[in-house]
């Protein structure tokens, strides 16, 4: 094989069926806000861009401003003496340069040279110079200059290469602000100062560059998010991105996975795989927290959610009964409001079925006991007591965990949903273990149906934040969502909100709800899959989902793609 032809022009490179121009950036807007160069980096044409940074150390720095600020100062007497008028633009130019002199004196910033060189391609003479043309039209709409390196072609095309090679050495003097204003990381649709916990989304729809958000960034009112969309927009998808890219920023993540979705990204990254209904994967209700608040008398409060979404409503008598029920079933494990019997075997659901059966309080409640105990019967020693017959056999503490609901019958879903809740919550409440964490639950509908279910989830939305955790809230039943108040509820506490295609049927309500505009509307209305408007507050970006091939095995549920995945591992 022949290595290809170059031929070096004036202004171009010609190769085999391609031909290069590099125009250098020479001039500079006198003041850039974050993101003010996408323009050049979204131009639909083939273009390279480089930019080329090199520290210029402080006592050298210091010496050039001197240099500079003594020309600037030696031109403005000389047109004084010879009473010429006023340059403004040399004005301004000892008015920044005396400002920089002295936030470098002061380490407010640092100096940097900046040398900004774009290469552009085309198949034809022609076509290169109409996009030169449109290049440069672009580029003076935002107040850059540009400049073709005549007789250098060579050293052009070399310099926009990912060598980090810069052979033009065309540079100019800027300081921090100015470099990271640059930068196409930092978008003006969305906040800048991110921290550690910042992930990727996708490619911004209308710029071109990078949606980088931080669901635990300081500014905003929590880490909370819903992702809505209809059936196959790819909202699970999304959701799967976003939890694989926060695994690299070291936050521990769980999954309530309704369809056993998860799994093999679990498996992957050598997550925990819990599978809620088999016998390795029963978790305790009366298990005590490693927390501050292990008595197992605020354990009797979750109790008391739990028995209800179990045996529905309960009246005064059963309520009071059972409280004093479940501290019995305690007490017959050797467990008292003495802390230094906290560490014993907790009891199991089949204990509190034997405190109430076997009742010793007032009589006048041993009916609501006896009545209480019957509608426990199924889950204490009936159909449905494995989910509850044993301790606790899920493991719960590695970097990712994902319970599957999967085997559990239709009536059980929300009391899965709770029991996955409450020992995610209790972990993410532990004073020994602070760190971010996310807590996803898919088709979070089926947890929300349920009053009691609604009530819990809207009492962790609104406490998650304490304690470093976003939640994460994923469905595609919007209607279901915010037909109720605690529904909407749990929406207005996310402070983002993610939203890919909606139906026809719930436009009127997610707009309504979200505050959308009519440019917003349609947005929603027509998105393609993997599109989504991302809103938080007045901020708001349009992206497209972008997943490395490695990712895309990792998190797509394509059928298709899934049976040829399949066929590959075999």
């Amino acid at each position: 094989m022949t290595a290809p032809e170059i031929r070096l022009r004036p202004r171009r490179l010609d190769s085999d069926g391609w031909f290069a121009r590099t125009m250098v950036v020479t001039g500079y807007p006198h003041q850039v806000r974050a993101g003010w160069a996408d323009p050049l980096l979204s131009f639909p044409g083939r273009v390279d861009v480089a930019c080329h940074l090199t520290p210029v150390p402080g006592p050298l720095a210091a010496r050039r401003l001197r240099r500079r600020r003594a020309r600037l100062e030696s031109a403005w007497r000389t047109d004084t003496a010879h009473g010429r008028l006023e340059d403004p633009q040399r004005t301004a130019a000892a008015e920044d340069a005396a400002d920089l002199a002295e936030r470098v004196a002061l380490g407010e910033t640092r100096l940097f040279r900046l040398a900004v060189y774009a290469t552009v391609h085309a198949p034809t003479p022609e076509e290169l110079d109409a996009d030169v043309r449109r290049l440069a039209a672009l580029a003076g709409s935002i107040l850059v200059d540009l400049s073709p390196a005549t007789y250098r072609a060579w050293e052009g095309w070399r310099s926009t290469l990912p060598l980090g090679t810069d052979t033009l050495r065309t540079g100019r003097t800027v300081d921090t602000e100015a470099v990271a204003a640059l930068m196409p990381f930092a978008g003006a649709e969305l906040p800048t100062g991110a921290g550690r916990t910042a992930v990727v989304h996708g490619e911004n729809a209308h710029s071109g560059g990078l949606v980088v958000w931080d669901r635990f960034h300081g500014g905003l009112d929590n880490g909370n998010a819903v992702i809505l969309a209809r059936s196959g927009a790819g909202k699970s998808y999304l959701a799967k991105l976003e939890l694989l890219r926060s695994l690299y920023t070291g936050v521990q993540a769980s999954v309530i996975d309704p369809a056993d979705e998860y799994g093999r990204l679990a498996e992957a990254v050598g997550g925990d795989r819990v599978r809620l209904g088999l016998p390795g994967g029963r978790l305790n209700p009366f298990d005590l927290p490693a927390a501050e608040d292990r008595a197992p008398t605020t354990r009797a409060l979750f109790l008391h959610t739990l028995v209800t979404a179990m045996v529905g409503a309960l009246t005064a008598d059963e309520g009071a009964v059972l409280d004093r029920a479940v501290l019995d079933a305690y007490a017959g494990r050797g467990i008292t409001p003495d802390p230094a019997t906290w560490q014993r075997t907790p009891p199991v659901m089949a204990d509190l079925g034997t405190a109430l059966r076997d009742w010793t309080g007032p009589a006048e409640q041993a009916g609501a006991a006896r009545t209480l105990a019957a509608r426990l019967g199924p889950f204490t020693h009936g159909s449905r007591r494995d989910l509850f017959d044993g301790p606790t056999t899920a493991r719960l503490t590695g970097h990712l965990t994902v319970v599957s609901l999967r085997h559990l019958p239709e009536e059980l879903k929300t009391v899965g949903l709770l029991l996955i809740l409450d020992a995610l919550w209790r972990r993410a409440r532990d004073p020994a273990d602070r760190r971010p964490r996310l807590i996803t639950i898919d088709e979070g509908w089926t947890l929300l149906r349920d009053p009691v279910g609604a009530r819990y989830l809207f009492d962790l939305a609104k406490n998650a934040r304490r304690h470093w955790t976003g939640l994460t809230l994923v469905t595609q039943d919007v209607a279901d969502l915010l037909a109720t108040d605690l529904g909407r509820a749990v929406a207005a506490n996310a402070a983002t909100q993610i939203l890919l295609r909606q139906a026809p049927q719930n436009l009127d309500a997610v707009c309504e709800s979200f505050h959308l505009s009519r440019g917003e509307r349609r947005i929603v209305a027509t998105a393609e899959r993997g599109s989504a408007l991302l809103a938080a507050g007045r901020h708001r970006a349009v992206f497209r989902a972008l997943a490395s091939p490695v990712e895309h095995r990792l998190i797509t549920t394509d059928p298709a793609e899934l049976a040829h995945l399949e066929g590959e591992d075999r």
